[in-house]
């Protein structure tokens, strides 16, 4: 019988070994897989490579894991805003090391490991530092640039709904890059708010198959959309905006 679910997100993370590369899911707070993290922290792998969209925000999360001293390099697009303070010193101090992506260069170096391509020609980034020591080609009248897909160890990620064989349903833009990491790397952790019976799930509404999975770990609703206070304006799922309490 398959069964992906795993009892606690200890065992969920159980394994990861020093100076892994690993893809961490999330657009900022919506999608990350906050207690996975959390899991890892207490883990102790360290030397970890960090595939992910930002480089971490506030104290908590993938900023608590730089904190904890244990990521060599972080591979992001978008390192730096208002509260990414740890990774500023970090960097600052020298003690991480920044791989520099522009975004849709990232999400698309992550869906051609996925998708078995080695590799493809892009437009962004010709001309400026980022495309240094790159190859280059005219294609149509246009300078592109080759870059490489971006595969991965271990991917945690959350989703809204599993069921035991490990298909995943997401919440809205919760989803972001789960897809493409789930593909993307050896081993595939999920957290869900909850696992639901085999056929409870429209598979029509799946999104990642449990093809990709190989750990599923139920955590429960994410109090971040249930709690919360408000402090102005709208979170990218068009909700009021919330910080943790």
């Amino acid at each position: 019988m398959i069964d992906k679910t795993v009892t606690d997100v200890a065992t969920a993370v159980a394994g990861i070994d020093d100076g892994a590369t690993i893809m961490v899911g999330g657009f900022g707070r919506a999608g990350e897989p906050a207690e996975l993290i959390d899991a890892l922290i207490a883990q102790g792998a360290s030397e970890l490579t960090i595939v992910n969209n930002n480089a971490g925000s506030g104290d908590t999360g993938l900023a608590a894991l730089l904190a904890a001293g244990r990521v060599r390099k972080i591979i992001c697009s978008f390192p730096r805003q208002n509260d990414s303070w740890v990774f500023d010193q970090l960097y600052r101090d020298g003690k991480i090391e920044l791989e520099l992506v522009p975004q849709g260069n990232l999400a698309e170096r992550i869906r051609a490991a996925g998708a078995g391509i080695g590799g493809f020609y892009s437009p962004t980034g010709v001309g400026t530092h980022l495309a240094d020591g790159k190859e280059t080609r005219q294609l149509d009248g246009r300078t592109y640039v080759l870059e490489y897909p971006i595969r991965a160890d271990v991917a945690l990620i959350s989703a809204r709904t599993a069921d035991r064989w490990g298909n995943l349903v997401y919440r809205k833009t919760a989803r972001n890059f789960g897809p493409v990491m789930a593909a993307a790397a050896t081993a595939t952790i999920v957290q869900v708010d909850e696992v639901v019976p085999l056929g409870a799930l429209d598979p029509e509404a799946v999104v990642t198959p449990g093809l990709y999975v190989d750990r599923v770990v139920a955590v429960g609703e994410r109090r971040w959309l249930r709690d919360g206070v408000f402090v102005g304006g709208v979170d990218v799922e068009g909700r009021p905006r919330k910080e943790h309490v």
